[in-house]
């Protein structure tokens, strides 16, 4: 199964993080995704909710489509 990536479309990086504002990872993490493994993607994962408290920045849960 692969990880999904973090990215919200929200691709600004903090200056004294040089983390994305939008996803929380680095740009080496960002450039790198594509081909990281597994475990790797996994790692990262783990990483952002801390990071989105560093950064001050969070996730609202979006509701589920209600089917018309």
């Amino acid at each position: 199964m692969s990880s999904t990536s973090p990215c919200t479309g929200i691709c600004q990086i903090e200056k004294d993080s040089r983390l994305c504002l939008g996803c929380a990872r680095t740009l080496d993490e960002i450039a790198a995704w594509r081909g990281a493994s597994e475990a790797d993607k996994q790692r990262i994962w783990a990483e952002l909710p801390a990071r989105r408290v560093k950064l001050g920045v969070g996730l609202c849960d979006v509701p589920p489509a209600v089917p018309d």
